[in-house]
């Protein structure tokens, strides 16, 4: 998903994530394959239990490796971080790469001050004097836009608006001028207006620092404002890949056509009924045989031999664009002739 002129900052081949339950084995991600380089936004977006942040907080060694089965390859700068130990993954989290989780009043500490939380990841990989970390403190609150941050430097998360928890969540991330950020659905619960700020505030670090980032998301909305890329989630699987024009514009899998038909649109008439994708996401305990989605798909009896149900479509990708379905390209284009896509940008 880079172009051709630049290397690729963080490279994932193959991943495969799969917890040991009581009830079985849950392949939560099952081979999964995406580059990102420096100064790029990927977009990962599907519905819950589709594999999004499962795959992120494998990529930030987040997981109990004694119950979590993983392979293939995660690449960070050059550096395998699944053979990694978990000191070095340590110097590294916070450090060179950060996540913003998605419930910041879940994720922050009650007991401590927002600026006591934000100085204690940049003593950790600084060595900073608690003085110097304060100051850094109050530097990035001010940064992310927090009114007097030389004073809400001592207030603690209950005093913090959503909006400002969230923001205060990206100060801590950024402390350390990380360059991989992994955003987990930040402005989930936030009302459009912080959504927008909070937007806006993650292109301007980016353009600042130049930092690749990882954006999850169930909001197509959200996608059109930020990414370079967009990757489609599906049953632990990738469904669809592309530029976002590519990808929002001229869909190439069933599954992106019923996510973007489920959405409302501006140009069109205000009396069409929107169009919810049937059915629920597959059990990944016992996921379906072939396509993952061919219980769901509309499409499906229009592929001769059965063989959405009986065969996994292969993810053919030519310069970083493909998808995963048996339809042909002259199917794709007369089925999914109907979505008009013009309202994304």
């Amino acid at each position: 998903m880079t172009s051709t002129d630049q290397q690729p900052f963080l490279s994932v081949k193959d991943l495969k994530v799969h917890f040991s339950t009581e009830d079985g084995i849950v392949k939560a991600v099952d081979g999964l394959s995406f580059d990102l380089a420096k100064g790029k936004t990927l977009g990962i977006v599907g519905e819950s239990g589709s594999g999004k942040s499962v795959t992120n907080l494998t990529i930030l060694g987040l997981h109990d490796r004694a119950r979590t089965a993983i392979d293939g390859e995660i690449l960070l700068d050059g550096k395998e971080l699944l053979t990694a130990s978990e000191k070095e993954l340590e110097q590294l989290r916070g450090n060179k790469m950060s996540m913003i989780f998605q419930d910041a009043l879940a994720s922050l500490s009650p007991y401590h001050t927002i600026g006591a939380q934000i100085g204690e990841t940049y003593r950790k990989h600084t060595g900073a004097s608690k003085k110097e970390a304060r100051a850094r403190a109050i530097e990035m609150l001010k940064r992310v836009g927090i009114p007097q941050p030389d004073i809400r430097v001592d207030d603690y998360p209950h005093q913090f608006s959503g909006g400002m928890r969230q923001r205060a969540m990206i100060a801590m991330a950024l402390v350390c001028d990380p360059e991989l950020l992994v955003a987990d659905e930040p402005t989930t619960a936030l009302d459009v207006t912080v959504q927008a700020q909070i937007m806006d505030l993650l292109k301007d670090l980016q353009q600042e620092f130049g930092t690749a980032i990882i954006f999850i998301t169930h909001d197509l909305g959200v996608i059109a404002d930020i990414a370079d890329d967009v990757l489609v989630m599906y049953g632990g699987r990738c469904v669809e890949r592309g530029t976002k024009q590519e990808v929002l514009r001229t869909p190439q899998h069933p599954y992106t056509l019923g996510l973007l038909s489920s959405m409302p649109s501006l140009d069109g008439p205000v009396d069409v009924p929107l169009s919810p994708i049937p059915g629920s996401p597959p059990s990944l305990l016992n996921p379906p045989s072939g396509c993952r989605f061919h219980p769901r798909c509309t499409f499906a009896e229009k592929v001769s031999g059965g063989l959405c149900s009986t065969e996994q479509p292969v993810l053919d990708v030519v310069d970083g664009r493909g998808s995963a379905c048996h339809l042909t390209m002259e199917q794709r284009e007369e089925f999914f002739a109907d979505l008009a896509v013009s309202r994304h940008n």
